[in-house]
């Protein structure tokens, strides 16, 4: 059985999907479980939705780093407010995108440390997201963890071998995507056989980054299949252990999620 621990279904939904056939696809293909992220806290409503509507799907609340001057300002308060619900059982997606500058590099920063301190307080995951931002996602995650310990995870790692070693240091996991069957992709592969089993996770981030053999696809969960066949092939591993490790390791850290939840 496997979780992939970061799609956008809400986005599939809004493609003109049928999320009830994307639900079925994942389980047919051994998918149990699946966390549906959030990327604006004024759409939270719709994907806790998405979340209730099915008993094999979870979800998220944050502010993405593309939308943090363009959604109203979150404070920790209000993040851990919403995350009382039980379907949400991440905080997130959070971090610092200097690549895009979506937003302001200042706004980014201010959010991304708001969810730090609701996942500090709610034990809940923080699930990041960094790119062109190395040594600011590090140096505000030890600053902010010098104030207390919280748990989390690189979400699509794409980052370099010392970021992962860093995030790892503070017991963050490391989710990999579909990017690490690309043909160009030689240098992540090279830092994610770096990276322990006991802290791996996988994900589609779906609709986006489609895995080979699905290149130029709308992704979805089902996908996922693929992106742990290349993973085990990466860590000289049986598909059936990185599936078993993979799933320990999301529900030894997204600790909300009932595991009678997967799928059968």
């Amino acid at each position: 059985m496997l979780i992939d621990s970061h799609c956008h279904l809400d986005y599939l939904d809004r493609n003109g999907v049928d999320l009830d056939e994307v639900v079925a696809r994942a389980g047919r293909a051994g998918v149990g479980l699946m966390v549906t992220i959030c990327t604006k806290v004024t759409e939270f409503p719709t994907i806790l939705a998405i979340a209730e509507r099915f008993p094999n799907v979870y979800c998220s609340v944050g502010i993405h780093p593309h939308e943090a001057e363009s959604e109203p300002e979150v404070t920790a308060e209000r993040l851990v407010e919403l995350a009382q619900n039980p379907k949400v059982v991440g905080i997130g997606e959070t971090g610092l995108d200097y690549f895009y500058e979506h937003s302001p590099r200042e706004a980014q920063q201010k959010s991304f440390r708001a969810h730090i301190a609701a996942a500090r307080e709610t034990g809940l995951p923080l699930i990041v997201h960094t790119r062109d931002a190395d040594e600011d996602t590090i140096g505000i995650m030890r600053d902010e963890y010098e104030k207390g310990a919280y748990p989390g995870l690189i979400h699509c790692f794409s980052s370099s071998a010392w970021l992962a070693r860093e995030a790892v240091s503070m017991g963050f996991g490391i989710s990999v995507s579909g990017i690490v069957t690309f043909k160009t992709a030689e240098a992540l592969r090279d830092a994610v056989a770096e990276v322990a089993m006991d802290k791996l996770l996988v994900e589609t981030d779906a609709p986006y980054l489609a895995p080979v053999p699905n290149r130029g696809k709308q992704n979805e969960p089902a996908f996922v299949v693929h992106t742990a066949e290349r993973l085990a092939d990466l860590k000289g591993v049986p598909l059936s252990e990185l599936e078993e490790r993979t799933t320990e390791n999301f529900l030894s850290l997204f600790k909300k999620v009932n595991p009678s939840a997967l799928a059968a």
